[in-house]
């Protein structure tokens, strides 16, 4: 009479690319059993954090927390998978979940104080701190800020006195180690285009005509991230999953 054999599965890592709206990151399902009982199904997955447009010179700051935030996630589901028979039927939500919701509320936080030192702070980052099993939990709505009145653009200019120029960030998830140096390259990239474009924008006042900022600065300065994008998704792809969408943050307006 033969032995079946069960082969193990092995797991594949999935890239991610942040998107504008939030957007869930999902791990291979797993089951784990219970000493109390009970058998959960499915990995911790947790919401990605919308954040807000980067200025440049907090850029490498809120990528390194970012990186810090899939860190946690893959400490956590590792505890989950290594914690077979362990505790009762809560020890999932108290010994996981609860403190992965605490070290994320953590480092969002920080992602908000890298902003603030630089640009208006955004609030709310927090409500993305909550994770799950099998799926990501519902994000509550941001909350509602009053913002000032945008300064008009100077007529016959097209520059917008006190304003500056502010590109989405690129969410680039799980980055393989033999990408790392090239990706952190483009994003170094992308930062001084930023800066370029801003100190374009705060000497070029009285210039040009009512489009001048969207044609001479706003457009090539979106030409020049999404070529800086594609390298980045290039240099992944030779060693991994490549990144699809990331032409998407390219666009950059005034703020």
């Amino acid at each position: 009479m033969s032995r079946a054999h069960a082969r193990p599965q092995r797991s594949k890592r999935v890239l991610v690319a942040g998107v504008a709206v939030a957007a869930t990151l999902t791990a291979v399902t797993a089951a784990v059993a219970f000493a109390g009982g009970e058998t959960a199904t499915g990995a911790i997955a947790c919401p990605q954090p919308v954040v807000p447009a980067v200025p440049a010179a907090a850029q490498a700051e809120v990528q390194r927390e970012l990186a810090n935030l899939d860190k946690q996630i893959a400490e956590a589901n590792n505890r989950l998978s290594t914690s077979a028979g362990e505790g009762g039927p809560n020890f999932v939500q108290n010994a996981i979940l609860g403190p992965l919701a605490s070290k994320r509320v953590a480092a969002l936080n920080r992602i908000e104080t890298a902003i603030g030192r630089v640009a208006e702070k955004p609030e709310g980052l927090e409500r993305f701190a909550t994770c799950g099993l099998g799926q990501a939990p519902a994000v509550s709505a941001p909350p509602t800020t009053s913002r000032p009145a945008s300064t008009s653009a100077n007529a016959g200019t097209g520059s917008a006195a006190g304003q500056v120029i502010e590109c989405p960030l690129p969410v680039v998830q799980n980055v393989p180690a033999a990408a790392k140096a090239e990706v952190d390259r483009e994003f170094a990239n992308l930062g001084k285009q930023l800066a370029e474009a801003n100190e374009r924008l705060r000497t070029s006042a009285g210039q040009g005509g009512p489009n001048f900022v969207q044609n001479a600065i706003l457009g090539p300065l979106a030409g020049k991230r999404a070529s800086a994008l594609d390298r980045i998704a290039i240099a992944i792809g030779r060693v991994g999953a490549r990144p699809q969408g990331l032409e998407r943050f390219a666009t950059c307006s005034l703020k």
